[in-house]
């Protein structure tokens, strides 16, 4: 089964907004794609349509915040944190104010439109930053899970979602935890730790690896910041290497969020796969650009084998 992280998204904060009136979204020309049009339908006194203004809009959600009001503003992530980077530092994050921030069709995901719409980067930007908690979930059920904790949680928090249907890794019951690693399968050589699309590439190439008498343990990492460090190092010195795997920059996200808390304690093997030092480009559909950026199932066997080498 694959669903919508985007729908997931609207639904949520149109329910949540059934019962929490201080919840109001905020836009910039976009809501039809991020689904924030959704709660535009439903709560129309409680949207607030931005324009191609993302500065703006982060400062408005900044002041909103304020005045009590739980604001989630929400654009492409290349253009949310992209553009209103500035804004986010010093008028949210500075004084942590309880902003939530979606970064929609976030990675390689807006595929058609080549690399100045694709974020590559907005982990980095976001983990850096002081005060900031940073998530990436892995489907539909556990996007809507990661909103819920936003909405009833204080202080700035981004959240990255993918433009495409993603397969339905987890259930509608099971909670999302800050800081928490969820083990999807059980292995003893090497752990994989992946995060958004790459949960599912790691978890096909795990079944091929368990052909060829490797058994891959995998992780999903939907919390990029805060992390559980100590879950991190348990996990990496039960086994014999590891692998990050990330739609993203290899430099600044998961990659190197495991790799430092795992080096906190530890001496282990770490191969990355991600996108090394480069934009992302145009393709005819998704699946051509995770080929091009070696983001596939094929592709963290590879680093697997490579670790174990």
């Amino acid at each position: 089964m694959i669903k919508s992280q985007r729908v997931a998204y609207g639904q949520a904060l149109v329910d949540l907004g059934a019962t929490n009136k201080d919840i109001v979204v905020l836009e910039a020309d976009l809501g039809k794609s991020t689904m924030g049009h959704m709660f535009e339908q439903a709560y129309p006194d409680r949207f607030y349509e931005m324009g191609i203004a993302e500065a703006n809009m982060a400062s408005v959600a900044a002041g909103l915040s304020l005045t009590g009001k739980v604001p989630f503003m929400a654009s492409f992530a290349v253009f949310c944190p992209g553009r209103c980077y500035d804004q986010i530092r010093t008028n949210i994050c500075i004084p942590s104010l309880n902003v939530k921030i979606c970064g929609s069709s976030a990675g390689l995901s807006d595929y058609g439109d080549g690399s100045t719409h694709q974020s590559v980067d907005d982990i980095a930007l976001m983990r850096v930053l002081p005060n900031m908690q940073v998530f990436s979930p892995v489907d539909a059920n556990q996007t809507r899970k990661v909103v819920e904790y936003m909405a009833s949680n204080k202080g700035p928090m981004y959240m990255r979602v993918n433009r495409n249907d993603l397969p339905v890794l987890t259930s509608e019951t099971e909670e999302f935890v800050p800081g928490k690693v969820y083990t999807m399968r059980e292995g003893r050589d090497i752990a994989v730790f992946a995060t958004g699309v790459m949960v599912s590439k790691a978890l096909e190439a795990a079944e091929t690896l368990s052909k060829e008498g490797i058994d891959v343990k995998v992780v999903n990492v939907p919390s990029i910041k805060p992390l559980d460090e100590a879950a991190v190092q348990k996990i990496s010195g039960s086994v014999k290497a590891i692998v990050t795997a990330e739609e993203h920059s290899i430099y600044g996200g998961l990659a190197d969020a495991i790799g430092a808390a795992v080096s906190k304690k530890l001496a282990c093997r770490q191969v990355r796969v991600g996108l090394d030092d480069t934009f992302g480009t145009s393709g005819q559909n998704y699946d051509v650009l995770l080929e091009k950026y070696n983001l596939t199932a094929d592709s963290v066997a590879a680093a697997v084998r490579a670790a174990l080498a």
